[in-house]
């Protein structure tokens, strides 16, 4: 049995692609570049804000003072409006009752920035006491670098990799567990196609929150 769930954060648990496409448009206008539309950013997520702003600026112009001045509108707006838009998945809060009654403990590795995860958590998922919540920080390897899993693992000392299940909705989640050495979970409910997370290899895809929960209580 896995004793440890973790999750990836946007378009896994939480489907954030019209908040951050709207707040990435903003600072995009502010830096006088046109802005994006919402479905572009479906690809543009996921391996975290700063690659997210290389790819929406215009060819060119990925200069690491543009990547900055857009970071601070980016974080800016966000905040205030990160919860216009986004909600759990249907089934997430379910899933999440059932697997945290049978005492698996959930947690999150996420590419999105450290403040804006956590936040997020405690709005829509505050009652669950997940173990950690892990996103981008100055310093650490973002996904797929393995490190982010380790650090979750490092929380419950003494957890073996095969009592880990990591779940997320792309190919960068799908290659963190692979490199991490513990199984994954695609979901096909997010940002990526079914297609991708199948490259991955995945443990099991997941095409609803309850499977998903069956998935993760039976580990086979």
């Amino acid at each position: 049995m896995f004793k440890i769930a973790i999750f990836d954060l946007d378009g896994t648990l939480l489907d954030t692609v019209r908040d951050l496409g709207t707040a990435t448009n903003y600072a995009l206008s502010k830096c006088g570049y046109p802005e994006r539309p919402i479905e572009d950013y479906y690809t543009l997520c996921g391996r975290g804000i700063y690659n997210m702003f290389r790819g929406a600026v215009p060819e060119g112009e990925a200069t690491e003072d543009n990547v900055k001045k857009m970071a601070g509108l980016f974080i800016e707006h966000y905040d205030k409006h990160k919860c216009d838009f986004t909600r759990p998945y249907p089934g997430i809060t379910e899933m999440l009752n059932r697997i945290t009654a049978a005492g698996i403990l959930p947690a999150v590795a996420s590419n999105k920035y450290q403040d804006g995860a956590e936040k997020l958590i405690k709005h829509y998922f505050g009652e669950y006491g997940f173990l950690k919540i892990l996103g981008q920080r100055e310093g650490q390897p973002i996904k797929p670098d393995p490190e982010i899993v380790y650090q979750v693992m490092a929380a419950l000392p003494g957890t073996r990799k095969e009592e880990v299940v990591y779940i997320g909705d792309s190919d960068v989640d799908m290659q963190t567990g692979a490199n991490a050495g513990v199984k994954t979970i695609g979901v096909s409910w997010g940002f990526r196609s079914r297609e991708e997370l199948e490259g991955g290899k995945p443990f099991r895809i997941a095409d609803s929150a309850w499977e998903l929960a069956d998935f993760i209580l039976s580990a086979k």
